[in-house]
């Protein structure tokens, strides 16, 4: 379904964003921290279970939840993206992803979302006021809505830009959709946030106590 020299574009995006999130500080940390490698390891599991669990009509294009927002609140972004890549890696293991497709579904299904979604993190902290509710709901509700609803609007695009569908085909099989999935992953990220805030705070990398209970 993709051209050789299309793969090969898709690899190199990926193969690039992975080595720009190598951190030797971040990655020495993880070695030194047990909690924190099982944060990594219980995220992919959540993750592959997740993303297993899907429907679509159009091939190449699965509608399911992602669950990345509230991971990249939790691990930070870089981590995220070691999580997503295990994930992945066991489920093509398991014949569950298409070798072909692999490198689009890191992209549009990982790699985009977790960068956007610490993106709307950093704008929230810089712009609004910092905010237990505000975290919750700007960070982890809306933002994994919003993110939901552009991963369908990216994958759509990439496909009608290659010609494999149409855009009719596109609006009335899949994008259309969005309006279905971005409730539930954002209730499903706000909910695993709040509760992670409430009963382990300091396992969530990106919440400040000093800024979000102080104000």
């Amino acid at each position: 379904m993709l051209s050789l020299t299309m793969q090969g574009l898709l690899w190199a995006l990926v193969i690039i964003i992975a080595l720009l999130s190598f951190d030797k500080k971040t990655y020495k940390t993880l070695l030194n921290t047990p909690v924190r490698q099982t944060g990594v390891l219980a995220c992919a599991l959540v993750f592959a279970v997740l993303w297993r669990i899907k429907a679509g009509i159009l091939t190449g294009l699965d509608l399911h939840i992602l669950g990345v927002t509230a991971a990249t609140l939790i691990l930070g972004w870089r981590l995220t993206i070691l999580s997503s890549l295990l994930a992945t890696a066991l489920l093509a293991a398991f014949g569950q992803i298409e070798l072909e497709l692999l490198p689009l579904q890191l992209l549009i299904g990982a790699f985009i979302p977790i960068l956007l979604s610490y993106l709307g993190f950093i704008i929230s902290y810089q712009y609004l006021p910092r905010h237990f509710f505000v975290y919750i709901f700007v960070c982890a509700f809306i933002t994994a809505g919003f993110i939901a609803c552009i991963k369908i609007g990216l994958g759509a695009l990439f496909y009608l830009a290659i010609g494999q569908y149409n855009w009719q085909e596109l609006a009335d099989n899949y994008v259309y959709l969005s309006a279905i999935i971005w409730f539930p992953e954002a209730m499903l990220n706000g909910m695993a946030i709040t509760i992670m805030i409430t009963y382990r705070p300091h396992w969530v990398k990106t919440f400040y106590d000093k800024d979000y209970l102080g104000s």
